[in-house]
């Protein structure tokens, strides 16, 4: 296009009869070519121009873009049916969480950073405390999940998930181990069965102090796999005994005593099932996801909710016949309209992700149903918790 454009310029010039105005053309030739150099440079972007702009592009993504791309690995599937729930919305400041029952030490209700959550001592002993289940004693399935965030803080914070009740036997079942999250210094990581079993997070994955992070274990018959965050951790394929129940122990060793470092949870989850996405879609012809999680009142994507989408992605990469309709779906609370609003742009946002993982985008489509086709009743955190989902509807696309 430059060179073009040059030739012609200077085409036009030679046009020119006059021979005694030759040197006078050479100067202007050159004069001419120098202009219209310097005018197409300022023009046209240079290949760096170009790079600098891509990158500030970059930079202007979303900040939901910006926090999912550390999940891109994320492989953990929550169970398809909630069976325990407490986000501990309606909680009062003080109180003793409503759907828990204390096993032993002190735990309240408090606020932090405007969110409820449960807090446990600051001392070396800690408290225990289980959910109130409908179904008493060896209620956890052969297949569940559990989820929840925590606080690490200061010098030393620790949590244990025991697969048994504490409070009807104080005697742990033979061969049967206990999970522990703990942070010590920098080293933040997970292990079971007393400790024998230890691995730390990665250190690209370390955070500064104070922080929270969410915790997913998935149990499979026998094989344990936990993580915190996006990395996995431990994958145990052969865990002897069989998880009965669930306690849940909090404590923190102060040991500077200058201030306070609390151990807090918030946002916990226990869901039966671990089939395989494909298996879910041959058998129903749809995936049910309830493990798919926003900010409240909003279509922001939470960070774990890309294990699954990440496996929705892997799916439809291995198996390009596959064609699904997006469909959001929201529990009862709030308006009708805002809700129907709401599970359509959550909808989009869930399909704007698999785009971004390289689906094509005309292999989907959104839709919202806002809470007009719940699976359950909304009367309950459970229900609520099952009614809240996105589902993978299989679609037949027209050839053309």
């Amino acid at each position: 296009m430059k060179k073009i454009f040059l030739f012609l310029l200077v085409a036009l010039f030679l046009q020119i009869p006059t021979v005694s105005e030759a040197q006078i053309l050479g100067k202007l030739k050159k004069k001419v070519e120098k202009e219209v150099e310097k005018a197409l440079v300022e023009e046209e972007p240079q290949p760096e121009e170009e790079q600098t702009k891509e990158n500030e592009q970059k930079s202007e993504k979303a900040p939901d873009d910006q926090v999912a791309r550390p999940w891109s690995k994320y492989d953990f599937v929550p169970g398809e049916t909630v069976i325990f729930e407490d986000n501990l919305e309606g909680e009062q400041n003080g109180e003793f969480p409503s759907q828990w029952d204390l096993i032993d030490g002190y735990v309240e209700n408090a606020l932090f950073e405007g969110e409820n959550i449960i807090r446990f001592p600051v001392e070396s002993a800690g408290a225990i405390i289980k959910p109130l289940m409908k179904k008493e004693g060896d209620y956890l399935p052969e297949k569940f999940t559990i989820e929840f965030d925590m606080y690490l803080s200061h010098r030393t914070t620790k949590y244990e998930i025991l697969f048994w009740d504490k409070g009807e036997s104080f005697h742990k079942p033979a061969e049967l181990g206990d999970l522990g999250i703990i942070a010590v210094g920098y080293e933040q990581g997970a292990s079971y069965d007393g400790g024998r079993l230890r691995r730390n997070l990665p250190k690209e994955s370390q955070k500064e102090y104070p922080h929270w992070r969410h915790v997913a274990i998935s149990f499979n018959v026998r094989a344990l796999k936990i993580y915190i965050d996006q990395d996995r951790l431990l994958m145990l394929p052969n865990v002897k005994g069989n998880p009965m129940s669930i306690s849940l122990k909090g404590s923190t060793y102060d040991f500077s005593q200058t201030g306070d470092y609390p151990t807090m949870i918030r946002n916990i989850r226990i869901a039966e099932g671990a089939v395989k996405l494909y298996d879910r879609f041959l058998t129903d012809g749809k995936i049910v996801a309830n493990g798919i999680k926003f900010d409240s009142g909003k279509a922001t994507l939470k960070p774990e909710s890309m294990g699954i989408i990440n496996q929705v992605a892997k799916m439809m990469k291995e198996h390009p016949e596959i064609n699904f309709s997006v469909e959001g779906h929201t529990d009862s609370d709030g308006e009708a309209q805002f809700n129907i609003n709401l599970s359509e742009e959550r909808a989009n946002t869930v399909m704007n992700e698999l785009i971004a993982q390289g689906i094509d985008g005309n292999r989907m489509v959104a839709k919202g149903f806002g809470e007009d086709v719940p699976v359950t009743d909304n009367g309950t955190p459970e229900g609520k918790a099952n009614n809240r989902r996105v589902e993978f509807v299989k679609m037949e696309v027209a050839k053309i």
